[in-house]
């Protein structure tokens, strides 16, 4: 198997390396993918025309079932991307979007990965923290500075609604209503959905607009909710080192992750008596088959309850 140099895709020529240009123009404007798809999508095909072209292959006809999957197992290999199973199937699902989008527009006539399977990825439960930890972590943000007045609301928002970091840090000034406690959040797909917040979450939001947001801002007009330190919008990189540093604080490092308040709400939640149902609305799920991971882990609090409550568990 002959290796591809990085970046090599781009640069070649020929007609895969133009229908993958073509390909994430049709992604982004007529699919609307985010950010996030898009640059997912550009590094799989940026490779595997390079992979392509290192054996001669520079036009859509002149690949097959085998150059496929080789590639793949590429995209696995220590030469190549060192990926996990789970990587390597998003990586497979890109290219069967990618051909397939080929034979639709006519610049082939068959699909090469019509049978190609993807790799089998190992079911990982959501790690949830216990109810002593989110109170760890929510009290890590230390002082009353305009940073650690913001980071306090950040965490207390994440874990009162359940949102994306993504939505958190795409909230504007007026999706925040503070009087009936509800936020209004633009999720994925393009899609808006409203959350109720608790009176914790309230008044960290209170601290944070009246004494904290201004004085981020430098005087500045921006309708961004969450700014940083210069007084621009939060990027949810910055988000994530947020919730690192504070992790990291609160003795959670290994544990509190980006994405685990939103488990951990949603995991609190259904041990407190919500149903599926509710719980895929608020987080945004687009079948409860998604949300339904998360009985798995009410499950072993349930077992758990069980062992110590029962008299004859």
């Amino acid at each position: 198997m002959t290796a591809a140099a990085p970046g090599a895709a781009e640069e070649g020529p020929g007609a895969l390396a133009a229908c993958a240009g073509e390909f994430l123009n049709y992604m982004a404007i007529e699919k609307g993918a985010s950010d996030n798809t898009l640059a997912a999508y550009k590094r799989v095909l940026r490779d595997y025309t390079a992979f392509l072209a290192a054996r001669g292959i520079r036009e859509p006809a002149g690949v097959g079932a085998p150059d496929v999957r080789e590639f793949v197992g590429y995209l696995a290999s220590a030469e190549g991307r060192g990926l996990g199973p789970r990587s390597q199937a998003q990586a497979a699902s890109a290219l069967r979007v990618f051909h397939r989008f080929m034979v639709i527009e006519g610049y082939s006539e068959s699909d090469p990965t019509s049978g190609l399977a993807s790799p089998k990825t190992p079911r990982r439960l959501p790690r949830a923290l216990t109810r002593k930890q989110v109170d760890e972590l929510l009290a890590a943000p230390q002082g009353s500075s305009p940073l650690a007045v913001r980071d306090r609301f950040m965490l207390e928002m994440l874990y009162a609604t359940g949102m994306r970091v993504s939505e958190l840090v795409g909230l504007d000034l007026g999706d925040l209503e503070a009087v009936e406690r509800l936020v209004t959040v633009h999720g994925k797909g393009d899609k808006w959905r409203v959350l109720p917040y608790g009176e914790a979450a309230g008044a960290a939001a209170s601290d944070y607009l009246l004494n904290s947001r201004g004085e981020l801002a430098h005087g500045g007009r921006t309708a961004a909710l969450v700014l940083n330190a210069r007084g621009g919008r939060l990027t949810r990189q910055g988000c994530w080192k947020v919730i690192k540093k504070n992790a990291v604080a609160a003795g959670l490092g290994e544990v509190a992750t980006p994405h685990g308040l939103r488990h951990t709400f949603a995991t609190h939640m259904l041990e407190g008596g919500a149903s599926l149902l509710v719980v895929q609305e608020l987080l945004g799920h687009a079948s409860v088959a998604t949300t339904q991971i998360y009985t798995e882990v009410t499950r072993d609090h349930l077992r758990s309850v069980y062992a110590r409550s029962h008299p004859r568990s």
